[in-house]
């Protein structure tokens, strides 16, 4: 019989809040060390690899499980607790069985980043954090420092660069020398027929990640062949406008006095929901598009299904839809993982499974004598190919997206694939 699966439930506020004055205390009590009072970067106070064992590897992640607007990433958690199940189910890595501790949540604040980041090595002393899936990464600095190898959604700067930190599907925002992934720009061509005399306008958040997306963004769809009307970072980060008249009214008239061809929002969900149901009102009838509402969970309410109708969302994974034979076993895995039933599927449950499968496929190659050192050197020269994100490689990831990606389109309440999941060349990034 199988040794029972350790896996523990998610943190709640309530212990993360008290865990906080214990990480001050280490905090305080290694500032002549490392930042972790246990011994080297990587390490146990013993001179072993932290969170490793004869039986078992120590896992944690970070997600931002509750927010301000009500946004929610919870399912994260799920998506990797299903892949690490199953791991542990056929035999755990090496042997060793995966010990995942649930994910913190950092509320999407800067200071509960990090906080869960210190927290995760100081007290938890995991050996690594997968997955990490917020819009803000403070804790990134620290779980470099402290030799943590760190997995998630490489939509942030941080993933791109580090030598600890890995995106699932490689580096989404490079630094100038680095390339950008074109699935965005080239499947909105392909629904509109062509870029060539084609406008697009593009809005984010007024923060650092919406102001690096409108960069990126920008650069990728001029290059694709579009005209790029509008392109601003100026809704608030922190709360959901009341009224969207000022940014409709921008929008559209931003293509010579007319509506541009597409409007691509860099936004989370309730955004998104208020933005496209100001621009219908309006009388827009472009097209619309946006990463974040591929879930099944917004077709409850009618107000929220309405107000979707017909946008193309970007993945940047097989859709649901695909008759990938790892899908229908993503699918097995998640219903599993959810006690036998059947729960509606969303892309935050495949950006934990995804971080959580990179993680296991590099700690199976680093053998049976995983350390920091063996677990990187088998970073530095990993490769596979036909995952749910198309062909992996590294260190390539670290600077370059993987490239691949699709468009579903939200319609009469259900999501059908407007472009087919296909790989594209990435485009140099200046």
């Amino acid at each position: 019989m199988l040794r029972p699966i350790r896996l523990r439930p998610i943190r709640t506020l309530a212990a993360a809040a008290a865990a906080l004055a214990l990480v001050s205390a280490c905090n305080s009590a290694s500032e002549n060390g490392t930042g972790t009072g246990t011994g080297k970067p990587g390490q146990s106070g013993t001179g072993t690899a932290r969170g490793v064992t004869a039986d078992s590897i120590k896992v944690g992640g970070i997600v931002s499980m509750t927010t301000s607007s009500g946004y929610s990433k919870k399912d994260t958690d799920l998506g990797a607790k299903a892949r690490y199940l199953r791991a542990n189910a056929e035999g755990g890595v090496n042997g060793r069985k995966i010990d995942y501790l649930g994910a913190e949540d950092d509320g999407q604040d800067p200071g509960k980043n990090n906080a869960a980041a210190r927290k995760l090595v100081q007290q938890d002393k995991v050996f690594a954090v997968a997955p990490m899936s917020s819009v803000t990464f403070s804790g990134a600095d620290f779980l470099e420092q402290e030799k943590v190898p760190t997995f998630g959604w490489g939509t942030l700067p941080s993933f791109c660069g580090p030598k600890y930190i890995y995106g699932f599907n490689g580096c989404l925002v490079p630094s100038p020398g680095g390339t950008l992934n074109q699935t965005w720009p080239e499947g909105i061509a392909t629904v509109l027929g062509g870029a060539q005399g084609k406008s697009v306008a593009v809005i984010a958040n007024d923060s650092d990640a919406g102001k690096f997306g409108i960069r990126t963004f920008q650069q990728g769809f001029a290059s694709a062949g579009f005209t790029v009307a509008y392109a601003k970072a100026s809704v608030p980060a922190t709360a959901v406008p009341s009224d969207w008249s000022a940014y409709v009214k921008d929008i559209m008239s931003s293509n010579g006095g007319k509506t541009p061809d597409a409007v691509v929002s860099v936004m989370q969900t309730p955004n998104n929901i208020g933005l496209f149901t100001a621009l219908k009102r309006a009388g827009y009838r472009g097209l619309l598009s946006d990463p974040t509402d591929y879930d099944p969970g917004l077709l409850a309410k009618d107000a929220t299904k309405q107000a979707l109708d017909g946008v193309h969302v970007l993945l940047q994974f097989e859709p649901f839809e695909s008759s990938h034979p790892q899908m229908a076993q993503f699918k097995a895995d998640i219903k599993a993982a959810a006690g036998g039933k059947e729960v509606p599927l969303n892309m935050h449950m495949l950006t934990g499974y995804m971080s959580a499968d990179l993680f296991l496929s590099i700690a199976q190659k680093a053998g049976k004598d995983l350390t920091v050192e063996s677990f990187q050197a088998a970073a530095q020269n990993f490769s596979d190919t036909g995952t749910l994100v198309g062909d992996r490689a590294l260190p390539k990831g670290q600077k370059d997206s993987f490239g691949c990606g699709a468009l579903v389109q939200l319609k009469n309440g259900t999501y059908q694939v407007s472009v087919p999941f296909k790989c594209h060349e990435p485009i140099p990034f200046t």
